[in-house]
This record gives C-alpha cells, structure tokens and sequence, in this order.
C-alpha cells in the first residue's frame, strides 16, 4: 500500500503534537465501522455523535492513529495526534495534500448529474493516467476535505465533486479544492427550498468558481436559461475559457445527434473542430449531455479526446443511479432499474424517458415505483402532481407512490394508471412485489430520505 500521510507530514499539515510512535498511514478514515487496517481515524465531532468515543476501538482495528481534539479516556497517546478542533485538522490535511500535488484538478457541482459526470471523469481520466476521485457523494463541508486528504501526492488527475443546498457552501469547499476545471452540469429547480428562485441556485452554483485557478476553464451547459448569467461570473472570476455543451449551435460540444436504445446510447457530436462518435454502456438523454460534458472537462485537464469517448462504452452507472438487476420469476424474468439515490423534478422527467425506452416482454408494463422528492418548498405539491402529464405521456403503464407528497401525484394520476400508494416505502415494497408479473419493466425513484433503496431490497429478496 502506497503510504498517504507520515507522522512528520500530517504534524506539519495540522500542526498537531503528536505522540511517542512512529506511523505512516496508507489511507484517511471518519467511520470506525469502515475503517480499513493502515488509516489515519480523524475523531470528528457533530451534535449526534462523537468520533472520540471510538478511536480506542480503530485503533484496536489497526487504524496507523487517531486525529483527536481531547484524549480519550484510556487510549493511549503513542498513536495519537492531538490537535485544536478535528474538523478543522482534516480541513488542513486536505489543504496540504492539495498544496503537494501536480494533479489536474477537476471540480464538479450541479443541480443534478454530478455525481454521474464525477463517475464518468473518473472512468475515462483513470485510462489516462493515476486518478483519484471523491468516493460515493463526498461532497459537502467535510466530504471535499476528506476527498483531499486521500489524495495520493502523485497522482496526475483529481475529481473532486461538490454539492449543497444552501448558497455560501460552495464557496469554502472551492478555496479548498483550487480546480484548474469547474463543471456545473446544470441549474434546475432543486433544493428550492432554500432559495427564492432558481436564479438564486444558479448564484449559488457559480460559487465554484471561487477557487479557480487562474487562467482555469469552466465547462457549463449551453441549453441552459442560466448560461449567460453562469459565465458571466465564471469570467469574473478570473476563468480563462468557458467551454459549453449542448444542442445549442455554438455549444463547444454540440450534440449533432443521439440513437437512444433500451440499454445503450449512441453518439455523434461535434467537439471543437473534432466529430467524434461513440457508444455509452448507458441509456438516457441526461448520460448523453453528461458525456459531453465530460469530454470538455477531461480535454480542459488535459486527456485524449479520442481516448476519453472511446472509454465511455465502459462506464457503468453508479449506485443508485440506474442500475439495472433481474429477478428471476416463474414464467420470466423482471427487469428492475434502481433510481432509488435521489430524485428531483427534472431528474424524475429524464428516468420516465428511460423507462420508456424499456421493452417489457409481451403482455408486460412498464412501472414506476415513485418516492417524495424532497426540498422543493411551498410548491412540492403542485410540482408532484405535475409529474402525472409525463408519466402518461411517456406510455408508462402503472405508477405506484409512497409518502405523503407523492399522494398528490396518486391523486392526480387517471385510475387506469394507479397501482397502488403507501405512506412510506417500507409499506409499499409487498404490494409492488406481488403485482409484479413475468417480463415487467420497474423503475423505483425517490429522493435519498424517501428510503426508496428500500423497495429495490425486497424486490430483490435483500430485506
């Protein structure tokens, strides 16, 4: 294992003191619970828990030391590196390692698709070159900071994805990261909540460009309303090249034109003065946009653009984010498509649009499983019920819902479409498991604390 942090240099990034043993850790943990043998344990404290109340305990596991604010009680201090706030320490951590390295840095937001594009960035840059990648949704206010920390000094290419829900949180996290590329794969009504209006979520993406790197490229979507107001702020913020993809004719990615299947998407696009063609292993116009994107951004940190589309055939969705699994029934199987990681107007509209593509054995439906999309505001309602038009629109054939918000869109649903509506997903998971029949097409969707993850468990026969 290729040793990540030793004493002497994690001392130096956090100025912490350390105690009488020598140690050098392969890799940075915040989870007792996944900590892996060789990790430094950062003992974080929040308002419902308290790492130091586990550091004994990953340490006994193998952890190489703890990262500490207050001794626990009975641990030794031989492995311990004590400093004045732990947050603060891993904040530092990150900030040095992103100090040492020559890496690319790339830095993905969005309203939605970045986790999506950081996957596809990793998947095409890691044919490049050494890649390192901020793992699951590590992007918040300690998510970008522990993405840091494990970054490898020698690596050539970094994507580190950055999310919020509030305006004044990329900003801290894009100082950090320094990118020489920011990405905002798009601005959309999501996390409304929070915001009087989409323009001010659209502000708030453009923080990312905070920390830019001078002279630094910033990669937007070109059909966007937001573009002009998103490169604007990009240009004032020092960006040396705003790139943009998109149907839009001076796109510097346009889409010339797509075959979408059930299972794959086709490509044909005009990046630059290149046409490229290629296959994604993936179906959907939004995979489409998002590997444009991803062709700008790998171009921008400096990858193969031919190489880059060709690695695209081999990108598998993330968790969550339309995997595809079979369960086996007597007569056929059924096809299950699990959407279950977050959800959210625009994105619910693009999963329809897949599952349209589906070809469900005959005699068969298509059927969407449907969980509350979450921090939408004072019009969740109405934007629920909204989702009724699409679905039929898009030939879907059963619609089941779970939680109190998606009782509008069960509501507003024509009977013939109504499979049935729980209110919670735990509720609802028999009642979709035993309508299902032989050759049926499910997609199951919801934001993350709609617990829709848990449909696909017992579909699945996992729960």
């Amino acid at each position: 294992m290729t040793v990540l942090w030793t004493r002497s240099e994690a001392a130096k990034a956090t100025g912490g003191r350390h105690g009488d043993a020598d140690w050098a850790a392969t890799g940075v943990s915040i989870d007792s619970r996944t900590l892996k043998p060789g990790d430094l344990f950062v003992a974080l404290a929040g308002p419902n828990f308290d790492g130091h109340e586990y550091v004994a305990a990953a340490l006994a596991a193998g952890a190489a030391a703890g990262l500490v604010h207050r001794i626990p009680e009975g641990c030794d201090t031989a492995r311990l590196l004590v400093v004045p706030d732990t947050m603060a320490g891993l904040g530092a951590l990150g900030a040095f390692a992103r100090a040492r390295t020559s890496a690319r840095i790339i830095g993905v937001t969005g309203s939605v698709g970045k986790t999506s594009a950081k996957e596809m960035l990793k998947r095409v840059l890691s044919d490049q070159g050494a890649t390192h990648a901020s793992e699951g949704s590590l992007n918040n206010h300690w998510g970008v900071p522990l993405s840091l920390a494990r970054m490898p000094a020698d690596c050539a290419f970094a994507i580190l994805e950055m999310g919020m829900n509030h305006a004044g949180e990329l900003t801290p996290l894009s100082l950090l990261a320094r990118p020489h590329v920011a990405v905002v794969t798009t601005v959309e009504a999501v996390h409304c909540e929070f915001f009087a209006s989409i323009a001010e979520i659209a502000d708030a993406k453009a923080e990312i460009f905070a920390g830019l790197e001078a002279g630094g490229t910033v990669v937007l979507n070109r059909d966007n309303p937001f573009f002009e107001r998103l490169s604007a702020a990009a240009r004032a913020a020092g960006a040396g090249r705003v790139d943009s993809f998109g149907w839009h004719i001076e796109s510097a990615a346009r889409l010339l034109d797509c075959a979408l299947d059930p299972k794959n998407s086709s490509v044909f696009a005009l990046v630059g003065d290149d046409t490229v063609a290629y296959r994604l292993s993936v179906p959907g116009l939004q995979w489409v946009m998002n590997s444009l994107c991803v062709l700008l951004a790998a171009r921008a940190a400096g990858a193969d653009l031919a190489r880059a589309a060709a690695s695209l055939a081999h990108m598998q969705p993330p968790h969550g984010r339309g995997e595809r699994f079979c369960l086996a029934l007597p007569g056929g199987g059924v096809e299950i498509i699990d959407e279950s990681y977050n959800a959210s107007p625009v994105s619910m509209r693009a999963a329809f649009h897949t599952l349209a593509l589906a070809k469900p054995a005959k005699g068969a439906r298509r059927i969407a499983v449907l969980g509350d999309m979450l921090e939408l505001g004072a019009h969740a309602e109405s934007l629920h019920a909204s989702l009724a038009a699409p679905l039929a629109e898009r030939g879907i054939d059963l619609v089941f819902t779970a939680g109190a918000r998606m009782r509008t869109l069960h509501e507003a649903l024509p009977p013939s479409l109504r499979g049935g509506h729980a209110e919670s997903s735990d509720l609802l998971a028999p009642a979709v498991k035993a309508a299902l029949l032989p050759g049926d097409v499910v997609m199951v969707k919801g934001s993350a604390g709609s617990r829709m993850g848990r449909v696909v468990k017992v579909l699945l026969g996992e729960a």
